[in-house]
């Protein structure tokens, strides 16, 4: 239904804009009833873009986009609990492993998106980033990379390892007993809550002036984990609040996507089938010795160097009854370390036009 022209400019664009967020609300709603795992961010994007293909849809204005990025630095600082930091130190080879596997991964997918599709290394890097996808788009968004295809990328990853990880891991271990649900994180007091969001956006600001790149994803991650790591302030912000960051980040990525013409689209999902093969393999190939090395089920260690999210492969592990302290370590590590890194691994690469093509 048409906004009426007598409505102010500002009007009309908020309402366009609220219309976008509730769409994408509803495509995470209804994956959350199928019960998949990052089913809001996932969600939102998946029904984001298929609407926007078939009309085209407004692009969320920079306070939105910039208060998403300081609620998202302050979801993911919340997990450097002085509990979690214990827990990373349990595994220090298998650490260092991740470490130098995070850098293959992304060496290796980001080559083969630049040398194949023939994209700039900063959307090849950034597409190849297994997971932290709000640093990744934050990054994206400062830099001026290709949003769209990007999040096509990182999107067609989680769906279809949520979708083919788990047969994997039976395969290669007898399968495994489910064990339930994690148990809920507790809910930050409002105190800690006003606290915690207040130095992130201070943080962020300084970093903006300072002219740092993702200055607000990247700020308020870094103010949370020290607020947290060091017990100054306990839980994680409430879950509405962590959904509708999903919600935000789902429908800024799926606005982008929709922006890419049908043929792009297309073009993309063979580089997506070729950049997961790529990515899985060497992340399965640095598992094997981290396994032996931590002396746990080689499940277990697929489970930790998948390069998906966060949220996805801890509620796998959960209910493939692997280790969790093992994968939780390992998730919170890589999580933490693309998240306050991203922004400096492709900082320094200047934007370039994409080769031409053959």
């Amino acid at each position: 239904m048409p906004v009426p022209n007598f409505l102010p400019y500002r009007l009309r664009t908020l309402s366009r804009e609220a219309a976008l967020i509730a769409c994408a609300a509803v495509g995470g709603g209804l994956f959350a009833l199928l019960d998949i795992p990052a089913a809001w961010i996932s969600g939102s994007m998946l029904l984001v873009s298929i609407l926007g293909v078939i009309r085209p849809l407004p692009d969320l204005r920079k306070p939105w986009f910039d208060s998403t990025m300081v609620m998202s630095g302050a979801l993911i600082g919340s997990s450097a609990t002085p509990e979690a930091l214990a827990a990373t130190a349990r595994y220090p080879g298998s650490l260092f492993i991740l470490i130098v596997a995070l850098a293959a991964i992304m060496l290796a997918t980001g080559a083969y998106l630049r040398f194949v599709a023939r994209w700039s290394w900063i959307d090849s890097l950034l597409a190849a980033a297994p997971g932290a996808l709000s640093a990744v788009i934050s990054v994206a968004q400062d830099k001026g990379a290709n949003i769209g295809r990007i999040a096509a990328i990182q999107l067609f990853r989680i769906l279809v390892l949520v979708a083919v990880l788990p047969s994997i891991m039976k395969l290669s271990s007898g399968g495994g007993g489910a064990v339930g649900a994690p148990p809920p994180l507790p809910v930050i007091s409002l105190p800690d809550m006003v606290l915690v969001l207040g130095c992130a956006l201070a943080t962020g600001l300084i970093f903006d002036r300072l002219r740092v790149t993702a200055p607000y994803i990247l700020g308020a991650t870094l103010a949370s984990a020290v607020l947290h790591g060091a017990g100054i302030v306990h839980g994680t912000l409430p879950p509405e609040i962590a959904t509708a960051v999903m919600v935000m980040l789902g429908a800024a990525m799926g606005g982008r996507v929709s922006n890419l013409k049908r043929n792009e689209i297309a073009a993309l999902f063979p580089l997506a089938i070729g950049g997961f093969v790529v990515s899985m393999l060497v992340a399965f190939a640095f598992a094997w010795p981290a396994a032996w090395l931590a002396g746990v089920p080689y499940a277990s260690a697929m489970a930790a160097f998948a390069p998906g999210g966060l949220e996805a492969m801890a509620m796998l592990a959960f209910a493939m009854g692997l280790d969790p302290l093992y994968v939780g370590a390992h998730h919170l590590a890589r999580f933490m370390l693309l998240g306050l890194s991203m922004p400096f691994v492709v900082g320094w690469i200047r934007p370039e036009k994409p080769p031409p093509e053959n």
